[in-house]
């Protein structure tokens, strides 16, 4: 049964010190209550080993047991004690501190993960008797009375299976056992005594009032849990009371962890039930898209399995992932407000993990956009969309936006910007692979009474009035007949790559531009993914005002050798300014040489 409910030997101590911890906490209640029970002036809890006679024992000064309970709680599988116990305090006072842990009843036999047999010696607090328990897990035990026992408490005495494999720890080494103990009881209430040492840090800083704990205090206990050598960016409190109970102390790290993003399943919270270790990068408490959080999260009632290592799907569990996403939403918020400097930091950093939770978190989609930055054409500082819309001019409908390029020096050289920056309207660079899908799902996922994300690289989207686009197509109109031999031979050459060759009115720097499709940044994305992406026919626009298209038109029907080099090169120069790699670029350096030459007259 043991092998089946738990797939990590080293819980066995983490088990035995729990219920060591818990038997401290019953005796300092009871003590409490009973003010004629002696006071308990030194709890510990010790922890020796004999490599001689292959012995583990952890010993006591807590409430301990009696006969009757030996029988019902090591002699029972799965009936808690501490359940029981739990129980009877709420019936006795209802301000009494329920800060125990063992809901089922089980956890003293994972002893038989590393023992062949087991003894506990035990004296309840009030009484002067002392019994011996002895199993060796394979069905049967014995209760017998023992020598006198200087104190109430409890000592288990694990006999060490020997395991001579390669992988097998050895759990009557000094160093295991230290390192076990400070995997997870390092943060246990009580002292755990070693080789004559206090072992456990017992310094449960998220157990402390924030007005106790310097920053120091915060940096030294960051660095432990995230094996950082950097102080975090900043830390979140997290103290919920109510139908649900828990504390939480998590951290922004001042810059991403290595694996971060080879690694989308990493995390860093850990769960702790009253102070114990229960297991590393929690994933139900917390989303995906805040995956570079660290902290703890600890946990009063939070219900488990019976190996206490998998969470069950419990309505607690969601009740403590959405309030710890409200706090981290609004500590963002408060940071974003009151420290610029630091959050463009945090932006920099993880901005492109958390603008995930956009597609990821609907819900939340509105909250993950109005904390997000982004550089724009305005100046070279990050923005917000309020600070942008902030600054929209009276008539535009929406916020113009170019997706992409995965630079912004990439996005301002772009020749879809230039009808905008001609009119003087802004328009955000986004430079992430997300922003594209932000860009397509926003208008469905977004209120009705915010400002629509307008991508400029849509045929629907344009800076023009709806005057200026009827003038514009007039003027398009009568430019067909010197345009359409340009047009056949581009066609011609290009049939297999584009839909459509046109003139443009809209360039006014750039000679050449390609238009429609998904970009192919998104294009490689998703062939990288494994999806299988059609063949993107797109549009090549042609400055009709720019004196090089007005030459070709004009040598169309003479030199179509000459123009079919020129549009070779102008159609390869907009797949480089749309970050695409060329077919051949051998073949378009040569061409590229050989205008050089003619320009310098060789």
């Amino acid at each position: 049964m043991i092998s089946s409910v738990y797939s990590n030997k080293d819980i066995f101590l983490r088990e035995i010190i729990s219920n060591a911890s818990d038997a401290l906490d019953k005796r300092r209640i009871e003590t409490l209550k009973n003010t004629e029970l002696a006071e308990n002036k030194n709890p510990e809890i010790k922890i020796e080993i004999n490599p001689d006679s292959k012995t583990l024992s952890v010993s006591d000064n807590g409430i301990g047991m009696s006969r009757d309970d030996l029988i019902n709680y090591l002699g029972t599988i799965a009936k808690s004690g501490t359940k029981e116990f739990l129980k009877a305090v709420k019936e006795g006072s209802e301000n009494t501190q329920q800060e125990l842990i063992g809901q089922f009843g089980v956890g003293f036999y994972s002893v038989f993960l590393v023992a062949d047999k087991v003894e506990v010696v035990t004296r309840k607090l009030g009484t002067d008797q002392t019994y011996k328990f002895k199993s060796d897990g394979k069905g049967e035990y014995t209760i017998e009375e023992a020598p006198q026992r200087s104190e109430c408490g409890t000592t288990v005495t694990l006999f060490i299976r020997e395991n001579k494999s390669e992988d097998a720890k050895n759990y009557l080494d000094e160093w295991t056992i230290k390192g076990i103990i400070s995997k997870y009881s390092d943060f246990i209430s009580w002292p755990v005594i070693f080789k004559d040492e206090t072992v456990n840090s017992r310094k449960a800083v998220w157990q402390r009032p924030d007005s106790e704990v310097t920053e120091t205090e915060y940096n030294e206990f960051y660095k432990l849990i995230a094996h950082d050598w950097t102080d975090p960016l900043m830390h979140i409190r997290i103290n919920a009371e109510g139908s649900t109970n828990f504390k939480g102390l998590l951290f922004v790290p001042s810059q991403a962890p290595l694996d971060l993003f080879m690694n989308p399943e990493s995390g860093g919270i850990s769960l702790y039930i009253n102070r114990v270790f229960i297991m590393n990068d929690c994933k139900d408490l917390i989303p995906g898209y805040m995956r570079f959080i660290r902290g703890v999260i600890d946990s009063e009632d939070l219900p488990l399995n019976i190996s206490r290592e998998i969470l069950q799907d419990d309505p607690f569990i969601r009740v403590i992932k959405r309030s710890t996403q409200r706090k981290i939403f609004a500590e963002l918020k408060k940071l974003l407000e009151k420290d610029r400097e630091k959050y463009i930091k945090f932006w920099i950093a993880f901005g492109k993990i958390f603008k995930e939770g956009f597609l990821l978190d609907k819900d939340n989609a509105q909250k993950i956009l109005e904390l997000s930055l982004f550089k724009t054409t305005y100046n070279d500082e990050w923005t917000t969309l309020a600070e942008y819309e902030s600054r929209m001019k009276p008539d535009q409908t929406g916020i113009y936006c170019l997706a992409g390029l995965d630079s912004v020096a990439a996005l301002k050289a772009s020749p879809r910007l230039e009808q905008y920056t001609a009119k003087g309207y802004e328009v955000l660079l986004m430079t992430d692979s997300i922003d594209e899908f932000i860009l397509s799902d926003s208008r469905f996922i977004l209120p009705e009474d915010s400002k629509k994300l307008l991508d400029i690289s849509k045929d629907d989207v344009t800076a023009q009035s709806e005057a200026e686009k009827k003038d514009a197509e007039e003027k398009l109109k009568a430019l067909e007949n010197d345009f359409a031999p340009l047009k056949k031979i581009a066609m011609e050459l290009f049939a297999e790559k584009i839909e459509d060759v046109r003139p443009s009115l809209n360039l006014t720097d750039s000679i050449a531009s390609l238009t429609g499709g998904m970009s192919f940044q998104m294009e490689k994305m998703m062939r990288t993914a494994g999806h299988f992406v059609p063949p993107q026919k797109r549009i090549l626009e042609l400055n009709a005002s720019h004196p090089v298209v007005k030459k070709l038109e004009a040598i169309a029907n003479d030199d179509r050798e000459k123009v079919s080099d020129v549009l070779k090169i102008l159609y390869d120069q907009s797949l480089i300014l749309e970050g695409a790699e060329l077919d051949n670029p051998a073949d378009f350096a040569r061409r590229i040489n050989e205008l050089i030459a003619f320009a310098l007259g060789d």
